[in-house]
């Protein structure tokens, strides 16, 4: 079975989609073309529309996008994430682009098996996810996350398997996990109190990462739940109706 993973839009702007094609004879290779850019299409199993003969193929689907309205969110938080200082400005500059680098990476192998989870137990849904941000009266980018509800020290856990790549204190992000699953998809765990992990190690589905807290540019505790699937910002409770493959 070939599958693609990608970042798109099923029922809504921002939710995550999954392509599959069944293996065939003499297939050697699959290239996919998405929004004037080509995307990875990774093989699975022992078969990897190229064929051994030369053929090409070409196969087009259909994906609705139905557009979503999302509200403007205004938040009061300290002054010294809004107005930066030179020293804090270089230091956001340096992070933003040490995490490009990382979701600039593509790892083929796909770490996971199992249905993604949710990394707060009990939690059923999120906050915030596409909400236009205005800090301290000044308008910035759309929440590129699912805000969930937890009191510091409540323990977070990994969506699902995969490598961690970053674990820090970010200036924006507070105490930061990233996690890489392969495939483009990365999870991210933002403005914990505690970091129980460190950058290499293969967690599992569920594995403790580090407990909830209220570091960086908060408002108070809570878990900043965010997924990022080829670089572009998708919704992460839609990663669970893709169930596990």
């Amino acid at each position: 079975m070939l599958s693609l993973l990608l970042a798109s839009w099923v029922a809504g702007q921002g939710q995550a989609l999954e392509l599959r094609y069944p293996a065939e004879e003499g297939l050697t290779g699959v290239a996919v073309g998405w929004s004037g850019r080509e995307v990875p299409f990774v093989r699975r199993g022992n078969v990897t529309f190229t064929y051994a003969d030369g053929r090409t193929r070409i196969s087009r689907e259909p994906v609705t996008v139905r557009s979503e309205s999302y509200p403007t969110t205004e938040l009061t938080v300290e002054e010294r994430y809004v107005e930066l200082s030179p020293q804090d400005q270089a230091r956001a500059e340096r992070e933003g682009a040490e995490t490009t680098a990382i979701y600039d990476t593509f790892t083929p192998e796909r770490y996971w098996a199992d249905a993604f989870l949710v990394p707060v137990e009990g939690a059923k849904d999120g906050r915030n996810f596409g909400h236009r941000r205005v800090f301290n009266g000044q308008p910035r980018a759309p929440h590129s996350g699912a805000d969930l509800r937890a009191r510091t020290g409540t323990p977070i856990l990994a969506a699902n398997r995969g490598r961690v790549v970053l674990a820090k204190e970010l200036f924006y992000s507070g105490n930061a996990v990233f996690i890489d699953h392969g495939q483009g998809l990365y999870t991210t765990y933002l403005h914990l109190s505690k970091i129980d992990v460190a950058v290499g190690d293969i967690v599992e589905r569920g594995q403790l990462l580090g407990l909830a807290g209220a570091t960086g540019r908060v408002t108070g505790p809570h878990l900043h739940w965010g997924v990022r699937i080829l670089d572009a910002r998708v919704d992460p409770f839609s990663l669970l109706r893709l169930g596990a493959q």
